[in-house]
């Protein structure tokens, strides 16, 4: 364990060193699993539960399924917002939701927002796909999202500290064998902030009207 945690921090300081493309993180998302793994240079670091879609894979305008394929970390959003705040159209609206606050589902905590690098993921920009924050962390662990990968807002923020822009993402079809890794690993230090630009004209994957 120990080991993990001085791996994790040595993954982020020489990340944080660094203004380039964070080019030593790739994360993998099992969609029959529905888990993450995040490697740092090829070493497994984290484990945590997540939320495919309902509607299954692909990219599709339109079908609120999750893309499968190679992606990247185009843009973080969120850094510094407390626990449960509610984001429209990529801005914090103020608003604290609950866990599990009933009849409740918007995006909440921080968002990374997903480039495909493939042409299966070519529209997931475009489509406003995100690795998020929910308030429903009691549907985390079964597909219920609509497109984007859901997280507890626990784990999305050790994530959205971890990893930089230009981070690999993986999401496959198959499972993945987490080995001995660490379930909810400690936060590391942050990666270095990068600043959002607005995108306006972008549908999200996710309607969080809720």
């Amino acid at each position: 364990m120990k080991f993990r945690i001085a791996l994790i921090a040595a993954c982020s300081a020489l990340l944080a060193g660094c203004a380039q493309k964070d080019t030593i993180h790739t994360v993998r998302v099992s969609v029959p699993d529905q888990k993450m793994i995040v490697f740092c240079k090829g070493t497994a670091i984290a484990s945590y539960d997540v939320s495919t879609s309902k509607f299954g894979v692909g990219d599709q305008r339109g079908s609120y399924r999750t893309p499968l394929g190679k992606m990247e970390v185009a843009k973080k959003i969120g850094g510094g917002a407390p626990v449960g705040m509610k984001f429209k159209s990529r801005r914090p609206t103020g608003e604290i939701v609950k866990i599990d606050a009933p009849g409740r589902d918007p995006i909440v905590t921080r968002i990374l927002w997903l480039r495909g690098m493939e042409r299966q993921n070519a529209k997931a920009f475009d489509r406003g796909i995100y690795i998020h924050g929910t308030a429903e962390e009691r549907n985390i662990g079964q597909p219920v999202s609509y497109g984007c990968i859901r997280m507890r807002s626990r784990d999305v923020i050790a994530l959205y500290n971890t990893v930089g822009v230009g981070a690999r993402v993986e999401v496959v079809p198959h499972s993945i064998v987490p080995g001995p890794v660490a379930q909810h690993a400690a936060p590391a230090t942050p990666a270095p902030s990068t600043r959002p630009k607005s995108a306006a004209r972008t549908t999200p994957a996710h309607n969080a009207a809720l």
